[in-house]
């Protein structure tokens, strides 16, 4: 059973996309349904492959010899993944209904996307099940490829010129982040020689050279998960993204990152170097800065889904400062880890829904304002640690530290929920300014629904190891609840303070422009040698053509004697004659 539903849930989105595509181009125009419950379920097989317990296969045909696994790790990591990978798919359907009218009524432009959509997205989805379960260097790395690029057009579907934009920094950093990665796992296998992620964290522990092959591994991860610096795709990839793409792009897709680190650096372990504690170090700084700057600057962008995309980058330097936590103190992660799952999860979950929501807020439900609003801030209030899994989840990795004193690390990751709550209320603010009537499709605002219970529900439905979570003490809820408030009313403040004024809203990506002007100034040398070796080609091309010309005009003169020499050429070879039989005549006398 469990090896019908692994090979289930690897091939089926690739039957799905073929059956999709051969559907679009088979069935007459008006009649195409491009988001059938076909294609809808390609995610269902992965969802129940997580629940029916851990296994191990070992497959020696498959490329250099494969190693998948569902343990404690991957089980819940592949739940929250699928769950939110088949709540998309259900929410796409309604959102992409008018762009599907506009195919079926012949809009080759509409037609083109939705078919690109339709194979891409199962790929994408194909690529995030498949990196989940393999415990081998290939299967992971063609798992994470895929995914990484296969998303592309869930990034650059509108063909907007802000999406191309969207598009093209993603795939820059996409590229950097693959090299990077490949880089790392080449050199960690080679030292250990060895073919699986298990034999990865073993040599980054004993190799010489182990903090330059984590260090590169973290940064090429880093693209995904939004470390500092390489976080610029974020804000320029959602804002453009459809709602649904959004959804999984920081919510599913920005996990693999996290899933990488935890899978190839030696956490949790007691003889790790010095130099990897450095490591551990400094990724935890970074992950402080980034759930500090991000949130800081994200509540000045104007559009909703810009904001929510600062607060995915802040809250995956949460995550960040959590794992660095297994370099820098190993003791504690045997504690940490199942709550940092959880706390992927919910994020997963409540960002998913968030998303989706802004596709709400564009299509207003015939409902009841109050509700409306009330339900959309429910997954940002979750994400704050105020209520229902947002607290639990902020407790399940608040008690270990607490328990390992690293109380100072705590007060911060506290403080850093305060941002969180300010991003959500801005986020939803900007919603309220930017709603519109229209009515939602039941499948989209069908999906957001559920993706909210399952939000405030995560601990419920996931399968982490039991008693690894529990309900913080009463006496703590207080500790866990007041940061959002403390950002709520920290957003308004700076609302009423700021609501006359003039000020333009920094532009979203932050450093990518001041990247794009450093590249451009690099380049400038080279712009200008070949503006240089441009004008030289022109001038070679002019002399050339002037040699030529000249040579052409001997030819031309010398050509021009053909007539006369074919005129007179019977009294040249009599002349000929004559001198030859003269020369014969005198060497005769000699």
């Amino acid at each position: 059973m469990m090896t019908l539903l692994l090979v289930l849930s690897l091939v089926w989105p690739l039957c799905v996309a073929g059956s999709a595509i051969w559907h679009a181009y088979r069935t007459p125009t008006a009649q195409v349904g491009y988001f059938s419950l076909l294609w809808i379920s390609a995610a269902w097989p992965a969802l129940l492959l997580a629940y029916v317990g851990e296994s191990q296969w070992v497959i020696d045909a498959w490329m250099l010899g494969g190693l998948w696994e569902l343990n404690a790790l991957s089980r819940p990591w592949l739940a929250f993944t699928a769950l939110l990978w088949s709540l998309a798919a259900v929410h796409a359907r309604g959102y992409f209904k008018t762009e599907q009218s506009k195919a079926q009524a012949g809009d080759q432009d509409a037609q083109r996307r939705l078919i690109r959509l339709l194979l891409l997205w199962p790929l994408t989805l194909l690529g995030n099940v498949l990196l989940i379960i393999a415990q081998d260097i290939a299967s992971f790395y063609l798992g994470f490829a895929l995914m990484t690029f296969a998303a592309y057009a869930l990034v650059v579907h509108s063909g907007t010129a802000e999406a191309r934009m969207g598009a093209k920094a993603y795939l820059i950093l996409a590229v950097i982040g693959e090299g990077l990665i490949l880089g790392g796992l080449l050199w960690a296998a080679g030292e250990a020689e060895t073919l699986s992620l298990e034999g990865v964290r073993e040599g980054i522990l004993l190799a010489d050279q182990g903090v330059w092959m984590a260090t590169l591994l973290w940064l090429g991860f880093g693209v995904k998960a939004g470390v500092i610096g390489l976080h610029v795709w974020l804000p320029l990839a959602h804002p453009v993204a459809p709602a649904p793409a959004s959804a999984v792009l920081s919510g599913a897709m920005i996990k693999a990152g996290l899933l990488g680190w935890i899978n190839v650096l030696p956490l949790g372990e007691p003889d790790v170097s010095a130099s990897l504690v450095q490591l551990g170090n400094i990724m935890l700084v970074a992950g402080l800065v980034a759930a500090f700057v991000a949130a800081l600057y994200g509540v000045f962008q104007r559009h909703p889904k810009a904001v929510l995309a600062y607060s995915s980058i802040s809250q995956m330097g949460m995550l960040t400062a959590l794992v660095a936590m297994g370099l820098a103190a190993p003791e504690v992660w045997p504690l940490l880890w199942p709550g940092v799952v959880l706390f992927a999860a919910h994020h997963a979950l409540a960002k998913g829904a968030l998303f989706m929501g802004t596709s709400i807020s564009e299509h207003l439900p015939r409902w009841p304002l109050p509700l409306i609003w009330g339900l959309l801030a429910l997954p940002g209030i979750s994400l704050a640690g105020a209520i229902g899994a947002g607290l639990i989840s902020k407790w399940s990795v608040k008690g270990p530290l607490y328990e390992m004193h690293h109380e100072t690390l705590t007060k911060l990751l506290t403080w850093a929920a305060v941002g969180t709550a300010a991003l959500v209320s801005v986020a939803l603010w900007r919603q309220w300014q930017q709603r519109h009537q229209g009515g939602s499709n039941q499948w989209q605002w069908g999906a957001w629904l559920v993706a909210i219970i399952a939000a405030l529900l995560t601990p419920l439905w996931l399968p982490l190891p039991a008693g690894s979570v529990a309900l913080p003490p009463a006496k703590e809820w207080l500790g866990i609840m007041w940061p959002f408030p403390v950002g709520l009313a920290l957003a308004t403040l700076g609302w009423l303070c700021l609501r006359r004024s003039h000020i333009k809203a920094p532009p979203a990506g932050d450093l990518w422009w001041l990247y794009a002007l450093a590249v451009a100034t690099m380049l400038a040398p080279v712009r200008s040698f070949g503006h240089y070796c441009g004008k030289l080609k022109a001038s070679s091309v002019v002399k050339t053509q002037r040699a030529e010309a000249t040579l052409m005009g001997y030819l031309t003169r010398l050509l021009s004697a053909e007539s006369w020499m074919r005129h007179h050429a019977s009294g040249l070879m009599m002349v000929l004659a004559v001198v030859l039989a003269a020369l014969l005549m005198w060497e005769g006398q000699r």
